[in-house]
């Protein structure tokens, strides 16, 4: 079996060539396919890996064209000096373009490559005495390959060599970073990657390997032509990526010899061949978003991508431990000082005139009520907000207007509140890539950067002390919530950092987790300085060495735990809605009274997961009109993915999910929710440009809740409709998703994690709203913490290994401390 993509390729083309010499027909139109696959594959180093989508590589294509019709009319010995010309001249070109419009993203970008191949069009079509006009430069010589066959062959030796590099240079250190910025530019940047540079490589060596096949394009036509620079041909190689599949490193192969193809048989049928092939690649792109080679893998029941290999370095027998590093601080002097720090968007004030001062080898603890500023302070230090006024000094430099990736490398190192990961890469490779970042190695090109141990090692002692090590081969896509979380707190230690900025690393964890992880940021705070961000406040007090409070953007205290704890101001807003007094637990009448109503929502026997693994096995559960039902359990025992399977997301591989006793095993996500099923779910998803007014007028539906209704559940929200969703605190975020899901007219709400990295005092009031629905809608809330949701149900759901291992009512549950330990990992703490 052919495994490398190049070789693969090279058959391909042998294959239809010797189909061509068998039917007689030209050779021309197996080399023109050949170069247009390398065209393809050049612009899929930008579209796939890098996330850059050109509407006008053509520029390069047609100019290089061009380039190497000069060179042999102007006195290069033979093709292979003029295609070296055009080679080094189409880098040049895309090394000046880059500078001009790297700086622009999306559709900006995207137009501007475009525009740049429009201006080519017009110089090349009207400067007629340089270039010929219309009619080109014609008659260009080939004194090495001067009958087809030998330049056929020589096209297509060349090709699968060019191939070969961009298949290793998707595997180097340089490639494996260009994944992760396309995946979450944001995060690459927040490990110290430049995205400007690591861009700018990508665009460059697109121009090259684009403007190598523009060279062999002139030599099998024997002749430069203006057509390929102009606006009608400048989308062909996008077209063709597209049509073969971007997610597929082979995807370009596929495309051009169905564009090549169809073309060349359309277009002897009639002029007007697009009118033919154009509705041929709609209805094509309807039945298969990921191109031919994605429609295969659909027939084959795959859905994974192929730019890369799948396997991962070999797992060590022994995994080295993890070691915390760190540098030799000076414990009397800060690292971080923060002096008259000042933010306001328009008139809200996030900061106001903050000082604070940081030292080696500490834990301090910056804490608050949601909206306070807390991660609005980090982003400044961060620099992915501008401060309006103030200094930031870290480690004696002035980091005030600092870029993010060179705060990030002189020791800055942080988590983010909402999850902030690469989901298209493998657990390992997230890792990887993170503790590449700091190596002067992650610009290499060539060796394969599986290869470097000492790296691969590194990864394998951070996944080991997180506990992810048995999911390193496992796509971060279908890692659980808690999982990725446990992942993202890998990915912050990655760095060599001097200072550990971590917002809020224990949301979403377990409570044996929790310890696990509360534990090892206590360690590292002994070789680091660490900033945390948490509302876990027990914990806080019980890890922090100081502790820092901010309230409506201004600090109120900044102290010793146990000073800051009794602070009154501090016990105003933040810590007197600690001890939380849950809303009244159903009565046991009430709760048999709602077991006794008609079932609303039964799964049975469920088995569903991701890309062929199993998550949930023979699972059955069932929900009655009214009744609310907890689901707990571990980090990765498949409550979200039950979720999922519920609302249509994820397909039940076998089993039964019925809705009012109509089977919805099948039906389509919003069949499901237009049934009376919606959604709260992690992340809390909403819309982040539009405001809170019209993220709930669009989910509202007649016989859903009013705006009055849900202003009255949360009157928070009132106030704040007019604010955008992006500006809204976490607090005020997971009242927002609840509030949205009432809009609809539901029968059955499903909550995933309601009270992750809230406040205190927020945790009570979405308990209050929880408590007012009771009765009134059916609930499945899916929560780590048994003490907090169990006395807000009516029964409970406890899954280990994707199976249902306990079936009751919550107070049984809530009572059975031995089976809470058994079952969820440690005793859940009480609540006074």
């Amino acid at each position: 079996m052919i495994r490398h993509p190049a070789l693969l390729v090279f058959a391909v083309l042998v294959l239809l060539s010797g189909v061509w010499h068998l039917i007689g027909a030209p050779i021309s139109l197996i080399t023109q396919i050949a170069i247009y696959t390398l065209y393809g594959a050049g612009v899929c180093l930008l579209v796939s890996y890098t996330g850059l989508v050109p509407f006008g590589a053509s520029v390069f294509f047609g100019c290089a064209s061009y380039a190497a019709a000069f060179a042999m009319l102007r006195g290069a010995g033979n093709e292979i000096v003029a295609l070296l010309f055009c080679l080094l001249f189409s880098l040049v070109l895309a090394a000046v373009i880059a500078l001009i419009i790297l700086r622009r993203r999306g559709l900006y970008f995207s137009l501007l490559t475009l525009a740049f191949s429009q201006i080519a069009f017009e110089i090349a079509y009207k400067w007629t005495d340089v270039t010929g006009g219309e009619n080109g430069l014609q008659g260009v010589p080939r004194p090495l390959f001067r009958d087809d066959w030998s330049f056929h062959i020589f096209t297509v030796v060349t090709v699968t060599v060019a191939i070969a590099v961009l298949w290793q240079v998707a595997h180097s250190p340089f490639g494996r970073s260009l994944q992760a910025l396309r995946d979450n530019e944001q995060r690459a940047e927040s490990l110290g990657y430049d995205p400007f540079r690591l861009k700018f490589v990508s665009f460059v060596l697109m121009g090259g390997f684009v403007g190598y096949a523009g060279g062999l394009l002139c030599f099998m036509l024997k002749g430069a032509y203006a057509d390929n620079l102009s606006w009608q041909h400048a989308g062909d190689s996008l077209l063709m990526a597209v049509l073969g599949g971007v997610h597929h490193f082979l995807g370009p192969l596929w495309g051009a010899i169905a564009f090549i193809l169809l073309e060349d048989r359309l277009s002897a049928i009639t002029e007007s061949w697009w009118l033919i092939f154009a509705p041929i690649v709609i209805l094509f792109a309807l039945a298969s978003p990921e191109g031919m080679q994605g429609l295969g893998f659909r027939l084959m029941r795959r859905d994974d991508w192929t730019l890369t290999r799948k396997r991962i370095p070999t797992r060590p027998a022994r995994i080295e431990p993890y070691r915390v590093g760190g540098a030799q601080l000076d414990v009397d002097q800060p690292i971080l000082t923060v002096t008259g720090l000042n933010k306001r968007f328009g008139s809200l004030v996030v900061a106001s005139d903050l000082n604070l001062q940081v030292y080696p080898y500490r834990l301090h603890s910056f804490i608050g009520p949601n909206g306070a500023g807390k991660t609005t302070f980090f982003n400044m230090l961060t620099g992915i907000l501008k401060a309006n006024t103030g200094q930031i000094l870290f480690d004696g430099h002035d980091i005030t207007n600092l870029p993010v990736h060179r705060r990030i490398r002189l020791g800055l190192s942080r988590s983010f509140q909402i999850l902030s990961v690469f989901r298209n890469l493998t657990t390992f490779e997230n890792v990887r890539v993170a503790v590449q970042a700091q190596d002067r190695r992650r610009w290499g090109l060539w060796r394969d950067a599986y290869r470097y141990d000492d790296i691969n090692a590194r990864t394998w002692s951070l996944l080991a002390a997180v506990g992810l090590a048995d999911r390193a081969a496992e796509s971060c896509a279908n890692l659980a919530h808690g999982e990725q979380r446990l992942l993202e707190i890998a990915i912050s230690l990655a760095t060599d950092a001097k200072l550990l900025l971590l917002d809020e690393p224990l949301a979403g964890l377990a409570e044996a987790d929790r310890q696990v992880v509360g534990t090892l940021i206590r360690q590292l705070a002994e070789t680091h300085a660490v900033l945390l961000i948490e509302h876990d406040i027990d914990r806080v007090l019980a890890l922090s060495d100081r502790i820092s409070v901010l309230h409506q953007g201004r600090l109120i205290a900044d102290g010793a735990p146990q000073q800051v704890a009794s602070n009154p101001d501090v016990v105003t807003a933040y810590l007197g809605a600690e001890r939380i007094v849950p809303p009244p637990a159903a009565t046991d009448a009430e709760g048999q009274a709602h077991a006794a109503r008609k079932p609303l929502l039964v799964v049975e026997k469920l088995r569903a997961g991701y890309a062929g693994s199993v998550v949930l096995e023979d699972l059955s559960l069932t929900v009655h009109e009214g009744e609310a039902v907890a689901l707990l359990g571990r980090n990765g025992v498949g409550k979200t993915t039950t979720l999922r399977a519920i609302t249509g997301t994820v397909r039940a591989s076998s089993g039964r999910i019925g809705l009012e006793g109509s089977a919805i095993t099948q039906a389509k996500p919003y069949e499901i929710n237009q049934r009376g099923i919606s959604l709260v779910p992690e992340g809390r998803r909403l819309f982040p440009n539009l405001t809170v007014l019209d993220n709930l007028r669009l989910a509202t539906r007649p016989g859903g809740a009013s705006l009055e209704d849900v202003y009255r559940l949360f009157p928070k929200l009132r106030m704040l409709q007019r604010s955008k969703a992006e500006s809204l605190s976490g607090g005020e975020r997971q009242m927002l998703a609840i509030a949205r899901a009432l809009m609809v007219p539901a029968k059955l709400i499903l909550l995933d994690e309601p009270f992750e990295g809230l406040a205190p005092a927020i945790v009570k009031e979405v308990m209050d709203a929880l408590a007012k629905l009771h009765g009134r809608v059916a609930m499945v809330i899916v929560e780590h913490h048994a003490e907090t949701v169990l006395p807000l149900v009516d029964r409970a759901y406890v899954l280990v290994n994707g199976q249902v291992a306990f079936e009751g009512t919550a107070r049984s549950l809530e009572q059975d401390v031995a089976l809470q330990v058994r079952l969820l990992g440690v005793v859940q703490k009480e609540m006074a």
